[in-house]
């Protein structure tokens, strides 16, 4: 219950205080009985108590029957103490109230008539001295008095409830089911809470390993018995000398010629003069020529000339500068960050060919390294030099490159992120918009399938398909028919039909995964026992069904790839890892699952059908092959060029392809054209990971690279032979982070706007329009 508001206005009394009292008087004795009297006065006086504990001042008071007309004023004023002591009014020395007399205890009233500031009477009651069998005596001093009150009813609030005096009762502190929790949790040994990036299983290390990473982090050498602290063996003196003369005056000694010396050299002399030692003499040096090979020097001769229009004279070579010098300036001289700039840079970027260095004199200069090749190039610049001056034509350099149109002619095409979802934990590895474009299904490293409402970001389902291994990638099955979502994660694929289809539509869509069922009992294989099946149909765990996922297939090798057929009953899957069973076509109004290729030149990286013809594409690490499904022949070897091949799709018309590949190349092949490339575009810094065309009719293509970046083009095809596609790239889309090396995995396009999604490394999908 709120408290009154305390400061409202106090009704003014026209009458003598005297009658008040005797008013106040008449009306607790007549008309009442002394019982009724009193449990009125004692319930009056608990909860004036109680208020003044709760809100510091006391509320107003009514009296029960109010017989009386002159007495006008309902409250009682607020500086009233508990205990019944009225203080000073007005400067008045009045000590205390005056009790009331009377013959018979019981018909005395609980209370006492005072005056107030105003000169209003005032009630002032006493304290209740409880008897023997009251029940405020025992009972206990933080009881909950809230009944039958469930304590449900108080979770969305800090208390339980009130105690006898309406003080709130807080909410004990639990930590019993914390401390449970994690008393329970068993920590295997060796583990880190470290996912390995190679398999995706925790990272386990050996007492060896963690020993290592222990003495690491606390600065030591790994490895075990080194000595830190060696002896100190002294092999040369700790005296730097800058020259190897000494400074040392020179002995008396050397001044005074040897004896020994002196008779020595007059031998020597004495055979000089008799001829018996002769002077040597170097030989004579014989340039042997060649008399076939005629030099001539152009310049031997050369005098000044007035400028003439074809003079062309010998390049001569610039001047030194200050930064040549052997003791240059100080603001010539590099500092350690342009030092470690020079040296890292290219020989071919840098501005100058050397660093100037300070030396104190010239006798400390060193010998220069380039000398040799400083002639070499000045030679070949005075061979090369021209001999007659030609006329250079004036050509505009942007004249000679391809117009091509506006960007801002060549619209729709998405400029802005829209919606971002997250809900992933860790990347989100594929993506893919359903045929309708209401929907949006995610997969990633958490082995969950999420579906999202597109426009909205919104969170609809959700299935957690493996507990151990990523969603590598999610595909929608063609077709508004039915809604079947295809997933891969490890060995296997699911079919899942997610629960926000209409009755109908999810009735359509169990029937087309059951007829399988029904076929391969009607039509058992005979050679069952004699081959082992390339894959297994079976229904999933009931948790998974419980889930939405109706079926699943096993196969040998990890999936990366699915790619479905435009009928939707033909699906593609592609295991780089699997060999000659890497890539498989699963039949699913059959279950069965074929492998088309017993030997397969080199390692398979995607797959795609054609999007009109009977046609089968395969990528391998460097090429693109194309197979006659019907007449099962190889049709083209399509050579992109491209070191690694990450991802490849074909145009609708089906005449031209994309290939993205790990050395940061984009190529458009026009099939009719050429196997070679028509086009190649490079406008990343790292790997691309995926290309994408747009299967709705608008002329735009995109990739995603793992620089964080999307580039959208406009890629315009024409049915006329004659004329080329013409490329143009229209926008870069910025957005993600790139974490550990990895940016934008997976892109998608809208069915029929210009809308575009992507799967990031930072664990979100974005919406670009």
């Amino acid at each position: 219950m709120a408290p009154q508001e305390s400061n409202r206005k106090r009704k003014a009394v026209t009458k003598d205080s005297v009658q008040a009292d005797e008013v106040a008087l008449s009306d607790g004795t007549d008309g009442l009985e002394p019982g009724f009297l009193d449990g009125v006065l004692s319930q009056s006086e608990d909860e004036e108590t109680d208020r003044l504990e709760s809100d510091g001042d006391v509320d107003d008071f009514e009296d029960s029957e109010d017989s009386g007309d002159d007495l006008t004023s309902e409250e009682v004023p607020s500086d009233v103490d508990i205990g019944g002591n009225v203080p000073k009014v007005n400067g008045s020395s009045e000590s205390g109230p005056k009790l009331l007399d009377a013959s018979d205890d019981e018909l005395q009233p609980n209370h006492i008539v005072t005056q107030d500031a105003n000169g209003n009477p005032r009630y002032v009651y006493r304290d209740i001295d409880p008897v023997y069998d009251s029940d405020d005596s025992d009972a206990p001093k933080n009881a909950n008095t809230i009944g039958n009150i469930p304590l449900s009813f108080y979770d969305s609030y800090p208390h339980i409830g009130y105690d006898i005096n309406g003080k709130k009762i807080a909410r004990p502190a639990k930590g019993e089911a914390l401390d449970a929790l994690i008393d329970s949790i068993d920590i295997p040994k060796g583990w880190t809470g470290l996912t390995d990036p190679n398999t995706g299983k925790p990272l386990e290390l050996s007492e060896q390993e963690l020993d290592v990473l222990k003495r690491i982090q606390m600065n030591e050498v790994p490895e075990d018995g080194f000595d830190p602290y060696p002896a100190t063996v002294e092999y040369f003196s700790g005296k730097t000398e800058t020259m190897p003369l000494s400074a040392a005056p020179e002995p008396k000694r050397r001044f005074v010629p040897s004896k020994h010396e002196a008779k020595r050299v007059m031998k020597i002399v004495r055979a000089i003069r008799e001829g018996r030692i002769l002077p040597y003499k170097p030989p004579p040096e014989e340039d042997e020529e060649d008399l076939d090979v005629k030099r001539y020097d152009i310049w031997a001769n050369e005098a000044p000339r007035p400028d003439h229009a074809m003079n062309v004279p010998a390049p001569k070579l610039p001047p030194p500068g200050y930064e040549e010098s052997y003791h240059p300036p100080p603001e010539y001289l590099p500092d350690p960050k342009e030092k470690k700039a020079w040296e890292e840079a290219d020989e071919e970027d840098r501005d100058r060919d050397y660093l100037p260095s300070d030396h104190n004199s010239l006798r400390k200069v060193p010998g220069y390294d380039r000398f040799v090749k400083e002639k070499f190039e000045r030679c070949l610049d005075l061979y090369l030099a021209p001999r007659i001056r030609r006329s250079k034509l004036n050509i505009d350099p942007e004249s000679l490159l391809p117009k091509l149109p506006d960007p801002d002619e060549l619209r729709p095409f998405p400029t802005t992120c829209a919606t971002i979802f997250r809900g992933h934990e860790g990347r989100v590895r594929s993506l893919a918009v359903d045929p309708s474009g209401v929907w949006l299904a995610s997969g990633g490293d958490d082995g969950t399938i999420r579906l999202w409402e597109l426009l909205t970001g919104r969170q609809l389902w959700h299935a957690k398909v493996s507990s151990d291994e990523a969603v590598n990638v999610v595909r929608w099955r063609p077709g508004t028919d039915a809604v079947i979502l295809s997933a891969a994660a490890g060995e296997d694929l699911y079919f899942l039909i997610p629960t926000i289809a209409s009755p109908e539509l999810e009735s359509r869509s169990r029937s087309l995964l059951d007829a399988g069922f029904g076929y391969a009992t009607s039509n058992p294989s005979s050679d069952s026992s004699k081959k082992t099946p390339a894959a297994q149909w079976t229904r999933p765990a009931v948790h998974l069904l419980d889930s939405g996922v109706l079926l699943q297939t096993r196969l040998r090798s990890t999936i990366k790839v699915i790619s479905w057929h435009r009928r939707g009953d033909y699906l593609a899957t592609v295991s780089p890892s699997g060999q000659s069973s890497a890539v498989a076509i699963h039949t699913l109004s059959k279950h069965l699952t074929q492998q088309p290729f017993r030997r397969l030149k080199g390692l398979p990286q995607s797959a795609q059908f054609h999007p009109a013809k009977p046609i089968f594409f395969v990528a391998t690490q460097r090429t693109v092959r194309s197979y006659d499904l019907s007449r099962q022949e190889l049709l083209k070897i399509i050579q992109p060029g491209a070191r690694w091949i990450s991802s490849f799709d074909v145009h609708p018309l089906g005449d031209n392809i994309i290939v993205g590949s790990y050395d940061k190349r984009l190529l458009w092949h026009d099939l009719d054209l050429s196997v070679r490339p028509y086009k190649t575009l490079r406008y990343h810094k790292k790997a691309i990971r995926q290309v994408r065309f747009h299967a709705g009719g608008l002329p735009l293509f995109a990739d995603a690279s793992d620089d964080g970046s999307l580039q959208v083009f406009h890629g315009k095809v024409v049915g006329d032979l004659m004329e080329n596609a013409t490329i143009v790239p229209v926008k870069v889309l910025r957005g993600h982070k790139v974490v550990k090396d990895l940016g934008v995995l997976d892109l998608d396009w809208h069915p029929r706007e210009p809308w575009m999604v992507s799967a990031g490394a930072d664990g979100t999908c974005r919406l670009w329009m």
